[in-house]
């Protein structure tokens, strides 16, 4: 079986992540923009059960555009994201494909909040699923200037 290691940027917090991810995506949304740093960021998961942390590490929650809670895991030293989850994709474990430091990982299968998507940006596949889905719209309830309450479930 295949393990991979994510670590942060100083090496103090490891995330070793048995067998295959069960998802490889990129996300546009803004407040991933803002986490990373980059007009976008990508990702894989995997099932809680098959990542295991170590290295000391502070949590930060926040509320996306959905409405759902979202966790970050990082390093108080160098303050790097190793780690986060959120309610919209429950049970499973993302790490930031950067952490990882590894060229040859596997493609992105999916796309998200391409209606944020840098024009300048592009990402490139057959196999690719591209979504521009607002959350007003997975959230008809919602308006677009108003937070969707957590834990409500799309129509």
């Amino acid at each position: 079986m295949t393990t991979r290691t994510a670590k942060c940027r100083c090496g103090r917090l490891r995330a070793e992540c048995e067998g295959e991810p069960t998802r490889v995506s990129v996300c546009h949304c803004l407040e991933c923009q803002k986490r990373t740093g980059s007009a976008f960021a990508a990702q894989a998961r995997w099932p809680e059960g098959q990542i295991r942390l170590t290295g000391e590490f502070k949590t930060w929650e926040r509320t996306a555009d959905s409405g759902r809670s979202a966790t970050y895991r990082f390093c108080p030293e160098c303050g790097s994201t190793v780690t986060y989850s959120n309610e919209g994709h429950p049970g499973m474990i993302a790490v930031p494909l950067g952490a990882f430091a590894d060229p040859a990982f596997p493609p992105p299968r999916f796309s998200v909040y391409e209606h944020r998507m840098h024009p300048w940006t592009a990402v490139l596949g057959a196999e690719v699923e591209h979504s521009s889905t607002v959350s007003s719209e997975r959230f008809p309830d919602a308006r677009e200037d108003e937070p969707i309450a957590p834990g409500r479930a799309a129509s």
